[in-house]
């Protein structure tokens, strides 16, 4: 009985990731063509104590091949103590400070942004990231060659020779790899808000946050998928290695733990089926890993098949990964296996946490 249910876990598994990896090469690489850019776009930044990151991010914003006429920045400012002062740039730059109306302080940010939002198409980032020159014009190009209202792109990390940085690379890989795989199958369900570019006319059709404002994350997911519940061919992923966003890893467990808790707390709402299916694949086929890992050891009549199990398990998703990095780093990859056989624990811990934990977040505390 206990290898039937394995079997199923295992099987179920297998095939939503095999569905993942195929849909990840439906997505074609966009290329920059020659098109004179035509797109003025508003990059929304919330930040709350980002004195370090935000100079590196508007150096590297001066610095598009993209006319700056054509782009604005607006910073949020949510209760920084840091004393951040926007340097000046040749591009125009406003610095607001956020109005808290709900429990996330990220919707907030984006909600306050939008009253003085003067553009149809918003961009919105994170204060640690960093752009490639060309990622406005890489969605100009695309905005003009599609009939397109939002373009989720791909966001990436920076990250150090550490165990822990090359442990959170390899996760987010797998996330971006489900992130195309599932648009590649038409199912697409998530999102990074460190690249995401909408309109500001779908936004006010989508009522922007109402719905789930009361989540203190998910200002990208939820927005993302009541957009495509409403207008599904108005949503594209944008695969392209200079729309990369790059963003900087986590230098400690306990901030790591909390951050997948954030984001693993979402799930349960999504209005996505598939994503709500596919989450809870991911999580049995990681719990159903330890249970057999467990039961084999204490079962060696029946180690060859159990070991298989959990070797096709590895074997697919280090497929899924290296197809992903590909696409995302020039890096080589380390501490494939030990991350792999780390990474069913840490998965499983996240999501009973976030069911009933709080957790920590820019020096506050959130409850599920």
């Amino acid at each position: 009985m206990i290898t039937l249910v394995l079997i199923l876990i295992f099987g179920a598994y297998l095939i939503a990731i095999s569905l993942l990896i195929y849909g990840f090469t439906k997505i074609k690489n966009t290329a920059i063509n020659d098109l004179k850019p035509n797109t003025a776009f508003t990059i929304i930044v919330p930040f709350r104590n980002e004195v370090e990151n935000l100079p590196i991010l508007l150096d590297r914003l001066s610095q598009l091949n993209y006319p700056i006429n054509l782009f604005q920045v607006i910073l949020v400012n949510d209760n920084s103590t840091d004393g951040f002062q926007a340097p000046s740039f040749e591009f125009k730059i406003s610095v607001i400070n956020n109005n808290r109306v709900s429990k996330s302080p990220k919707k907030d940010a984006i909600l306050t942004a939008m009253n003085t939002v003067t553009t149809d198409w918003i961009i919105t980032t994170d204060a640690d990231c960093v752009v490639n020159k060309n990622w406005l014009l890489t969605l100009d190009n695309y905005i003009q060659s599609h009939d397109v209202d939002m373009i989720a792109g791909a966001v990436t990390y920076n990250y150090k020779s550490s165990f822990l940085h090359h442990f959170q690379q390899l996760d987010i890989t797998s996330l971006q790899g489900a992130t195309i795989g599932s648009f590649g199958i038409n199912k697409g369900f998530m999102c990074n808000g460190a690249n995401l570019a909408y309109t500001k006319s779908l936004f006010q059709q989508l009522n922007g946050f109402e719905g789930n404002d009361k989540i203190a994350s998910g200002d990208d997911v939820f927005l993302l998928q009541k957009a495509l519940i409403a207008f599904p061919k108005k949503v594209h992923y944008l695969k392209s290695k200079s729309n990369i966003v790059v963003t900087k890893p986590l230098d400690n467990w306990k901030s790591l733990f909390y951050q997948r808790v954030r984001w693993a707390s979402k799930t349960t709402s999504y209005k996505s089926t598939f994503g709500k299916a596919l989450g809870l694949i991911v999580f049995t086929g990681n719990l159903g890993w330890i249970f057999t890992l467990g039961y084999w050891f204490f079962n060696f009549e029946n180690n060859f098949f159990l070991l298989l199990i959990m070797v096709l398990k590895i074997v697919i998703d280090v497929i899924l990964i290296l197809q992903s990095n590909q696409f995302l780093n020039t890096k080589k990859i380390s501490y494939l296996l030990l991350s792999s056989l780390f990474y069913p624990f840490f998965s499983v811990s996240v999501a009973l946490y976030s069911l009933f934990g709080k957790y920590e977040w820019k020096g506050r505390q959130f409850k599920k």
